[in-house]
């Protein structure tokens, strides 16, 4: 991708600097959170691919809130107000030449939003706002909290000491708490964070929601670590024509979490159409393997077992028909197009490790992925949680491969179910067993075609293909995209064994009763 060219709007005597991407019909203001550099998005998968989403729509404007990124700072001493800091989104708008747009406001950008809506009504579209609120003490954090956070960015500003107050399902991603911290370093000094956050103590917008008229979406992660999730639930009732989305996770970041889901609620809001999905996706099972020391030996002995056991596992992931995806961290992650596939290179892998004095944990997963490029998003995060929960020597999986390598020789046991933050029933877990210690007490056993197995979104999107509806009319029905419902469609007919929709709503009919399912 080309680099972006940043400018810089004048606001009274400061320096705001902004980007502008993508040749939509319409304006869409991105104003951020807490911290930003608009430079440091781009080296982000999740940020990356929320902008590109949101760009491939509309004139995305993207600008540092003033003392922090690439915005001029504030003084510590004379802190702005709320009114100052919400100007600097009509200056860059006039920079930009945007007479009229849509704002889309993140976590403490959601104050500023509503604020300019009621301040410029005739300038105002319509407002997207994410994880928002209108009063900061309230509904993210009381007096104490906030001086106990300025006490540790004060110390451990710029180490990523703060992800947890922000994303606590990130923290053990080598990868991006090391993104993290230098988001911390290169978005604010230490005294530009407490100032900050001084500021956004402040914020109080509760007398102005009353004088919003634009149409308002609001989307909210139902267990939001950062902001409570009642905060978004006032504003749904304070605001005129506002609709209230809530969707699973905790993570807090609007780059965070099902990046697609959210930009699909904003898309779909602000055009009035589904999104359609940008790139082929297929079926794909992802195996992630992670290794630890069990011999306690010395660094340079386990630098030298790590490597040799990087070499190994790509020749077995190639020698399995598989393809090495990528290293984050401490997690090798590689692609095969069956389930089978998958578990048999993990049951290698950890022989592999075994010989060389290291253990392995494995996880294993089955969901759609872009057919280019590297896997992201859900399926890749539900596949590295599933690893996280396994042992040492283990291999889990979702029930779904289970499911999927049946006949294959393949042996599994129950290994319950664990909740997955982005994900809105608990995921049922398998692990792989030898066929020596499952023999005799368990042998392979055919595949019962019951409605049991469906989850109950499915249920209920079977139910709907029995009556005859459409993708597009199911979607519209229980309110999903309809690039949702076709990954739904696909694995209801995998779960089941059926070969068409066809057969499917007939499969809905005998089981259904006279009183319904």
């Amino acid at each position: 991708m080309r680099p972006i060219e940043t400018r810089y709007a004048l606001s009274g005597d400061v320096r705001i600097a902004y980007q502008v991407v993508g040749q939509g019909s319409f304006d869409l203001v991105f104003v951020p959170g807490f911290i930003s550099n608009l430079d440091l998005h781009w080296e982000d998968e999740g940020y990356t691919r929320l902008l590109k989403r949101l760009s491939a729509f509309s004139r995305l404007i993207l600008f540092d809130k003033r003392g922090t990124g690439l915005s001029d700072r504030v003084d510590p001493r004379h802190l702005p107000s709320l009114e100052t800091r919400m100007d600097d989104v009509r200056a860059v708008m006039d920079a930009t030449g945007s007479g009229r747009a849509a704002l889309l406001g993140a976590s403490e950008g959601a104050p500023m939003a509503m604020l300019f809506a009621a301040t410029y009504p005739e300038r105002t579209r319509a407002l997207a706002l994410y994880g928002g609120y209108a009063h900061f003490h309230k509904w993210v954090m009381p007096p104490d909290r906030l001086e106990a956070f300025i006490a540790t960015a004060g110390t451990a500003w710029g180490t990523g000491a703060t992800l947890s107050n922000f994303a606590p399902g990130r923290v053990d991603d080598a990868h991006f708490t090391r993104w993290w911290a230098r988001f911390e370093r290169l978005s604010a000094s230490p005294t530009a964070a407490a100032a900050l956050a001084r500021m956004n103590a402040d914020i109080d917008v509760r007398g102005v929601l009353s004088a919003i008229g634009a149409p308002t979406l609001l989307i909210h992660r139902r267990n939001d670590v950062r902001v409570d999730p009642d905060a978004s639930r006032f504003l749904a009732k304070k605001i005129a024509n506002a609709r209230l989305v809530e969707i699973p996770g905790r993570d807090h970041p609007i780059w965070t979490g099902d990046v697609d889901r959210v930009a699909d609620l904003i898309e779909e809001f602000l055009t009035g159409e589904r999104a359609v999905t940008e790139a082929e996706r297929v079926l794909a099972a992802l195996l992630v393997t992670r290794v630890y020391d069990t011999a306690r030996v010395g660094d340079r002995m386990w630098s030298e077992r790590s490597e040799r056991f990087q070499e190994s596992w790509r020749q077995l992931v190639g020698r399995h028909g598989g393809r090495v995806a990528g290293i984050h961290g401490e997690l090798m992650i590689s692609r095969f197009d069956g389930p089978a596939r998958a578990i048999r290179c993990a049951a290698a892998l950890r022989d592999a490790a075994q010989q060389m004095g290291i253990a392995s944990a494995q996880g294993a997963h089955v969901g759609e992925v872009e057919m280019r490029g590297p896997p992201i998003g859900l399926m890749a995060r539900v596949t590295m949680q599933i690893a996280a929960h396994a042992g040492r020597g283990d291999i889990l999986a979702s029930r779904l491969v289970a499911d999927l390598a049946a006949g294959s020789g393949l042996h599994f046991i129950d290994a319950g179910r664990v909740t997955v933050d982005e994900l809105d029933e608990p995921l049922a877990l398998v692990q792989a067993t030898s066929e020596q210690h499952l023999e005799p007490a368990c042998r392979p056993k055919a595949r019962p075609a019951e409605p049991a197995q469906l989850t109950a979104r499915e249920s209920e999107v079977v139910s709907l293909i029995a009556d005859g509806k459409s993708n597009a009319a199911i979607a519209a029905e229980l309110r999903l995209s309809e690039h949702t419902v076709k990954r739904h469609v696909a694995n209801i007919l995998l779960k089941l064994d059926l070969p068409s929709r066809a057969a499917a709503a007939a499969f809905s009919a005998r089981h259904t009763g006279p009183d319904g399912p």
